[in-house]
């Protein structure tokens, strides 16, 4: 059991994963005696970032309001797993720079026609016939990590084998037991 928090920073496109995982790697993590949160992208959007649209401007305040809830997670003990794409590299390293425990970036990497056979909700089609404007992977850029802790495959590996990096790591730093 570790008393310090930490940040678990998912990133990646739409269908990815993100979200799968991060509910697979949270009661994991419980297991092992670490208290977990997990702030969802849409959930987040839903709840804290409500009336915000999907301009650059938009998003990096969204981004930033996780960080901000993320960090107050982390220096009350607890392992704030995010999972939104957060889709620009300068303000992930910004939230990084401003963390106050341990932030351990994992790239949720999937490739964008994995992406959209996943995509139970239509969006990446909607995107794609003009429906929904700025689209991350669609008409708005993803710009994936350039040195995160842990690269997952999501479309190579299997939900268990990308958990098991993730944690494997966690140990490796320390963090977890």
């Amino acid at each position: 059991m570790k008393d310090g928090g930490f940040i678990l920073w998912f990133t990646g496109l739409s269908g990815a994963g993100k979200s799968t995982l991060a509910n697979h790697v949270a009661p994991i993590l419980a297991a092992r005696g670490v208290a977990v949160e997990i702030l969802d992208g849409d959930e987040v959007r839903e709840n804290l970032s409500k009336g915000l649209s999907f301009s650059k401007e938009d998003r990096d305040i969204n981004v930033r309001r996780i960080a901000f809830v993320a960090n107050l997670l982390g220096r009350n003990g607890v392992c704030a797993i995010t999972a939104a794409i957060s889709p620009y590299r300068a303000i992930r390293e910004e939230c990084r720079a401003k963390a106050q425990v341990p932030f351990v970036e994992v790239f949720v990497d999937a490739p964008l026609a994995v992406t959209e056979a996943r995509d139970v909700k239509g969006l990446y089609a909607k995107a794609r016939a003009g429906q929904i404007p700025h689209f991350t992977g669609v008409t708005d850029p993803y710009e994936p990590p350039s040195s995160p802790e842990v690269v997952v495959k999501t479309g190579e590996e299997t939900l268990e084998q990308s958990a098991a990096k993730v944690i494997e790591y966690l140990k490796r730093r320390g963090l977890v037991r």
